[in-house]
């Protein structure tokens, strides 16, 4: 077997394949596009799906990739294991309706044995197949040099997640010789398929052949499909002779970056092995996602984010690394991969930036977890507990990014226990959890052929004309192909040519009609793109059907059109001002284009500021101003590139693409519609600006017309503020304003001191009816309408005063009533707690609440049983006592 790199490996399995005429396709981000099910790009086949389920049909059947994926259902496995990783890169070939067992079972061979490629010895490799699969073995048995009882029925080989593509598979093993083998002989998982570490599994074939239906029964597909997946780091810990995948070039040199931030030495560091493997594999895994537009947050990816980086950061105390470090092992990772995923290299400043301040805020955090600990021990103690919960530990695991053994290590200094087996009963749940929501979303559609069969040639003329003649090719009706749309029905109508567009890349289809003659036969209510590249219509007829084969008039929406096309254009402009005021990060994250406004999803790390909005919209307003022409073309992907146009991940384009040239300002690759010069979009308003996931960002804003109304808008709405506070001119309203704000705090001390004059008064009266519980003594007062600070002013007179040894005190305001106990030494002494009084008082009005042993605060919701509640107080004192 020769001695390769990772680098080779990855190119020579690209290579094998464009000889076998694979379209070689780039890596897709890790960030799903237009695939809300998925969080991360999981697997090779993900970025893929729109062609496995028919939705879309690519330029070419065969295709093959190295794809970087994500997989986080098993973080707690990473470093304890030699294969787990959150971050790892799948090689994989596909056939869509192509090539199927025979081909693909023959180019796995020839790749894996071939002298010319990886040059693996025969005798080494095994094949698993499904039982009732008897074509599979077979066709192994015909590679030239395989060893035909080297193949393995596995009961469980057949690849199915619910609804959508499924069908058999065969594994390909690798023999790493019996020094692997971890099993006695006679261990039933002592085979190739089985959980052992002799043999390796290196490459999964999958035969797409079923549609595995909702009611759980299974049918042919229209096109039977092939995906293969091989895991880089196991292939290359083969070829490597590497025990584990982190004693491969991929991992190495990140190790021994470690090892000179630390001082610990890897060879030597027995135990602490496994943070040197955590913070490796973590931090290519944020390096990655941070490179590809996601940040860390407190939700959804970037909550995953977050987690990876808290646990390398804990790890690197194990280590004695007590500083920020993680930031500077990303240039290491970039030397290691940024030559074919160059995203790393381009953005390795900001990946930097951003691991760097995440460090820097949980250095913070660990802090403040430390103290939550603290204080929860301390409680625990008051109540004489020294076992600190298991939901309490895995809430700090959850909430802080404490490890378990942190907890443990810093309850014991303390003479705390923690309930282990409560908190492994609180993350087998969240286990669960992400089960449940792996099973959901990594179903596929139902592939159908109905769509995919309408083959007809069709011209998009949109970009010319607004109106043209066109032939009716085919009507699908109710899921099926018919030769006329009757009257007053609604269907899908493919024409041989339209100037409508169809919803693609964020704008919104046009809108319009559809005359015979002179006459108004059916309205365009919808424009979708078909499997095979077509624009389908979604017409509403009048009185009139529409018949196949005959021809008819296209007439789009002009005035809607025009209003698109300013937003769109205005689109690119504020995605260049994101760029110059925020930095070269902003990358776009989903658009809407319609002709009532904009809205733009971007990423971003933090709120953009009021001054940075002023210099995004004086930024796009200017351009317009400048009367800019929009000069679009169509040239080569290649020229694209080096015109310096910015493309989409996940966006399809083809050899030939269209690029967007705002003055060399803005170059985008866009199929969309734009204005031919930016005066036509007359203005440009920002409306909103807010969060609305994991590191993105959203802006809101009109253009041309609408916005001229919005400024109208609040023109009239400044006037009426005006008319109210009696200002004759705008420039007068803040002063104005600084004036009844001024005024309004001279009222509100003048009530807060009559109030507490009042206060002082009714204590005097009140505090006059003490109660007594044995030889405790307490007073409960309801205090009305009553704010919270009414009340603490009234518990501060009760302690200077210190009429009796507890005090009661409720109030309610507006349905909701407020609830406060204190205790004083003497109280305490007795083994009275506020926190414990006031449970079971909050739970007769409906709420709850809790505090410190001396006070403690609740909330309720039913005011109507503040009478019961005081009732009840000597029975709840006598019951804690």
């Amino acid at each position: 077997m020769k001695q390769l790199t990772s680098a080779r490996i990855r190119q020579m399995y690209l290579d094998f394949f464009a000889e076998k005429q694979h379209q070689i396709i780039p890596s897709a981000s890790l960030i799903p596009v237009n695939d809300p099910t998925l969080l991360w790009i999981n697997a090779g086949v993900a970025p893929l799906k729109k062609y496995f389920d028919g939705t879309e049909v690519p330029d070419n059947r065969r295709l093959a990739n190295v794809q970087k994926c994500i997989r986080t259902n098993d973080i707690e496995n990473v470093g304890y294991t030699a294969r787990h990783h959150t971050l790892f890169e799948m090689l994989g070939n596909w056939s869509i309706g192509d090539y199927f067992k025979k081909e693909v079972i023959a180019w796995a061979w020839e790749f894996l044995t071939s002298e010319r490629w990886l040059g693996f010895e025969a005798d080494k490799l095994y094949a698993t197949y499904y039982p009732e699969d008897k074509e599979t073995p077979e066709i192994w048995k015909q590679q030239p040099g395989f060893i035909a009882d080297h193949l393995v029925a596995v009961a469980d080989n057949f690849w199915d997640i619910g609804a959508g593509p499924c069908g058999p598979d065969t594994e390909i093993f690798y023999d790493r010789g019996q020094e692997f083998n971890n099993l006695a002989a006679d261990d039933p998982e002592n085979y190739p398929g089985g959980e052992n570490e002799r043999w390796l599994e290196i490459w999964n074939l999958v035969f797409s052949e079923f549609n595995h239906l909702p009611d759980d029964t299974y049918q042919p597909l229209p096109n039977k499909n092939v995906d293969t997946g091989m895991g880089l780091e196991r292939v290359v810990s083969v070829i490597q002779n590497a025990k584990t995948n982190y004693e491969t070039d991929l991992f190495v040199p990140i190790i021994q970056a470690i090892e000179k931030v630390s001082g610990v030495d890897f060879a030597s560091a027995g135990d602490k092995q496994v943070s040197f493997k955590v913070i490796a594999d973590h931090i290519r895994a944020v390096s990655f996602a941070i490179s590809d537009g996601a940040l860390p947050s407190n939700e959804g990816r970037g909550y995953i984010l977050r987690r990876l980086i808290r646990r390398s950061v804990m790890h690197g105390r194990k280590l004695g690394i007590s500083r920020s470090f993680l930031s500077e092992l990303v240039p290491v990772i970039a030397d290691i991969m940024g030559a074919y995923y160059q995203e790393l290299t381009e953005q390795l400043a900001f990946v930097q930036k951003v691991i760097l301040n995440e460090e820097e805020r949980f250095h913070e955090t660990i802090e403040g977890g430390e103290a939550h600990l603290n204080d929860l021990m301390a409680n625990l103690k008051a109540e004489g507990k020294t076992v600190v919960p298991g939901a309490q530990a895995f809430q700090l695991y959850d909430t802080f990014g404490f490890p378990l053994e942190l907890t443990v290590e810093l309850a014991d200094s303390q003479g705390f226990s923690v309930d282990q087996e409560g908190f492994e009963t609180e993350m087998e749940a969240q286990r669960q959890r992400a089960r449940a929501a792996r099973s959901k979303e990594e179903s596929m559609q139902v592939q159908s052929d109905l769509l995919q069969n309408i083959t007809d040639a069709f011209d998009f003329v949109g970009y010319e004309t607004l109106v043209t003649n066109a032939t009716i090719k085919a009507i699908v009706l109710d899921e099926a192909k018919v030769d006329q749309l009757p009257a007053h029905q609604e269907g899908w109508v493919f024409f041989n040519r339209s100037p409508f567009y169809a919803e693609m890349g964020g704008q919104v289809a046009d809108s319009g009609i559809i005359l015979d003659g002179d006459q108004e036969v059916g309205q365009v209510l919808d424009v979708k793109k078909a499997p095979q590249g077509q624009f389908m219509h979604r017409i509403k007829t009048g009185e009139m059907p529409l018949t196949v084969g005959q021809s008819y008039t296209l007439e789009v929406d002009r005035a809607v059109r025009l209003k698109t096309n300013q937003n769109h254009t205005a689109t690119h402009l504020l995605h260049r001002a994101l760029k110059v005021v925020l930095g070269s990060h902003a990358n776009q994250a989903g658009s809407y284009v319609g002709p009532d406004r904009l809205r733009f999803d971007f990423s971003h790390f933090g709120k953009v500021t009021p001054e940075e909005l002023k210099q995004i919209e004086a930024f796009v307003n200017q351009w317009i101003a400048n009367s800019a022409n929009v000069d679009i073309a169509e040239m080569s992907i290649e020229d694209a590139k080096a015109t310096g146009a910015m493309a989409l991940f996940g966006e399809k384009y083809g050899d030939v693409v269209r690029v967007v040239n705002i003055a060399g300002e803005s170059i985008e690759l866009c199929g969309g519609t734009h204005v031919n010069n930016t005066n036509e979009i007359g203005t440009f308003k920002l409306l909103a600006e807010s969060g609305i996931g994991a590191g993105i960002r959203r802006i809101e804003a009109l253009t041309g017309q609408a916005a001229v109304a919005d400024y109208q808008a609040q023109a009239e709405l400044l006037q009426e503020v005006q008319n109210h506070l009696k200002v004759a001119q705008a420039s007068q309203l803040l002063p104005r304003l600084e004036q009844l704000q001024e005024e309004l705090r001279q009222a509100q001390a003048q009530v807060e001191s009559l109030n507490a004059k009042l206060l002082q008064a009714e204590a005097g009266q009140v505090f006059q009816d003490v109660q007594s519980v044995g030889d405790v003594t307490y007073v409960a007062i309801n205090l009305g309408n009553q704010s919270v600070d009414g009340m603490r002013q009234m518990a501060d007179i009760w302690k200077k005063e210190a009429p009796s040894n507890i005090l009661v005190l409720v109030a309610s305001q507006e349905e909701k009533v407020s609830l406060m106990v204190q205790v004083d030494e003497q109280g305490l002494a007795a083994g009275l707690k506020a926190g414990n009084l006031i449970k079971p008082l909050a739970a007769i009005v409906g709420g709850g609440g809790g505090g410190k042993p001396q006070m403690a605060q609740a909330g309720g919701k039913k005011p109507e049983a503040i009478p019961e509640l005081l009732a009840q107080v000597s029975a709840v004192i006598n019951e804690q006592l």
